[in-house]
Order: C-alpha cells, then structure tokens, then sequence
C-alpha cells in the first residue's frame, strides 16, 4: 500500500488558480452552501451537536462552509471552510492542540464564512455576477449588505 502526503492548502491554492485561468467567465455564478458530517465522539475538529441538514435534525457533527464555481461549461468546486465553535473549541485550547486546528484559525460565525471564500474568490480574478445560497445564509442582513 502506498501512502501519499499532500498539503490541502497547497490544493485550495491550485484549484484557485486553475479555476480563475480554465472555467471561463461568462456569467459564473458562486454557490455557497454548508454540510454537516455526523460523527461520534468528541475528537473530530469542530464536532459538538448542532443542526445539520445531512441528518434533518441536532446531530454530534462537524460543519463545513463550501462555495462552488460554475458556469455554463463547467462547475468546480471552489474552497471550503470549517465552522469551528466558539465555546466549545475556539476557547478550548487543548482540545484545538489535539486535533492539529493552528492557533491562527479564529471563530467565523457561519454567515462570515461564505463571504470571506467569496472575498477570496473575487480577489483571484474570478468574474461572477451573481451568488447564491440556501436560506441559512440570505437571511443573515450583513452578508447580504456585504454582498
């Protein structure tokens, strides 16, 4: 069996710019969404019990932030962020050293997600007129305003 290290950073970099240079721009629309990954225990980064749609109810679940690229030829998925806790993982600093979460990695509430992978998107170069999302989102009044 072959094991293959790599950095997903380094990847999140790649398929930035892979995505600016190679999708196109006619009329791209960014898409941000969220999902939950149900677990148990305690370990997982970012796990507490919190609504996830991936369970229609409170589940044990990690949450992460994800915006997508498409247009009318392609569509990629584009970046991703974890919604880390504030109380039960941002404070907790030995929990964080545990699970390799570096210190720089700050609390995000979950509408400020989406836009800081949105203001990413746009300071690479990505042309897109529009953004969408579920409701989750729409509804938080200074995402929109920043929007």
């Amino acid at each position: 069996m072959h094991y293959a290290r790599w950095d997903a950073d380094t990847v999140h970099d790649d398929v930035h710019a892979d995505a600016v240079d190679h999708l196109g721009t006619d009329g791209g629309v960014l898409i941000e969404d969220e999902t939950g990954f149900v677990k148990k225990g305690r370990a997982s980064a970012g796990v507490q019990r919190q609504c996830t749609g991936t369970a229609g109810r409170i589940e044990n679940s990690p949450v992460g932030a994800f915006l997508a690229y498409a247009t009318s030829r392609v569509r990629a998925l584009f970046d991703r962020r974890l919604y880390l806790p504030g109380r039960s993982w941002c404070a907790d600093l030995e929990r964080r050293q545990a699970a390799g979460i570096p210190e720089t990695v700050q609390f995000a509430t979950k509408p400020r997600l989406p836009w800081d992978m949105i203001a990413a998107a746009l300071d690479a170069g990505v042309q897109a007129p529009w953004v969408t999302g579920d409701e989750a989102y729409a509804q938080d009044p200074q995402l929109r305003a920043d929007l």
